[in-house]
């Protein structure tokens, strides 16, 4: 009987505290990524960070606990390259340039180093590390029809990116991070290089390409974890 009457209030408790630790924190998150892209490959400069092509998308999260994050991104990201801005003399005598653009999805894990909770304002921000796998689209030369003329198509590969970042509240459910993005690709392609075609072999056949995302994202944080969930 006592064991019985202990439950009931063991229970009692636990709903207490569920309904009163998650009243104010909130689990999902929403908006959006602005910022700068750059191709790192066999043309141009060699710099892993020069975000000089525009680069824009959309994020959600589902915050787990305090320091864990799923979330999913689609980005678009122009990403180009001239030899005339190689730091390397060889590029630049070679003198060759491409444009591109990339359409990317993206799923991983965000590691908050803090704990992280917008509505507890010693918890509002937090330097973190991101783990991602990533999917992505581009154009490819399919074959050269003529001197320097050729037929393009639509390729789809696959990307490991990881990334570091740092996000705080700026009001109300609102709150801002600034990130970097690395991208390793295993396509040596990125930047038209075909070894099928004399005119596009160039460059080391060994190194592939990667690409970098660069910028702020801006998310609109709402929704209330269940009872079972780490409480923030």
């Amino acid at each position: 009987m006592h064991a019985i009457l202990y439950m009931k209030k063991l229970i009692v408790l636990t709903i207490f505290i569920c309904l009163t630790t998650t009243s104010k924190a909130q689990i999902n998150e929403i908006g959006l990524i602005l910022g700068g892209s750059n191709y790192i490959g066999d043309i141009g400069p060699e710099y892993y960070i020069n975000p000089s092509n525009f680069m824009g998308g959309i994020i959600y999260k589902w915050n787990m606990n305090p320091r864990i994050a799923f979330r999913g991104t689609f980005t678009y990201a122009d990403i180009s390259a001239d030899d005339a801005d190689a730091t390397n003399n060889a590029r630049k005598q070679r003198g060759i340039r491409f444009t591109n653009n990339i359409k990317e999805l993206a799923v991983g894990v965000e590691f908050n180093y803090f704990d992280y909770n917008i509505d507890d304002f010693k918890k509002s921000h937090t330097p973190y590390i991101l783990v991602e796998l990533a999917a992505f689209n581009y154009k490819v030369v399919k074959n050269e029809t003529g001197p320097k003329q050729y037929d393009y198509e639509n390729k789809t590969s696959f990307a490991i990116p990881f990334g570091i970042g740092y996000k705080t509240k700026i009001f109300t459910d609102f709150a801002i991070a600034l990130e970097l993005r690395a991208r390793y690709t295993f396509e040596d392609d990125l930047d038209y290089n075909n070894d099928k075609i004399e005119s596009l072999t160039f460059g080391n056949p060994n190194s592939n390409d990667w690409y970098m995302l660069t910028g702020i994202s801006i998310v609109y944080t709402f929704g209330r974890p269940p009872c079972y969930a780490t409480p923030y």
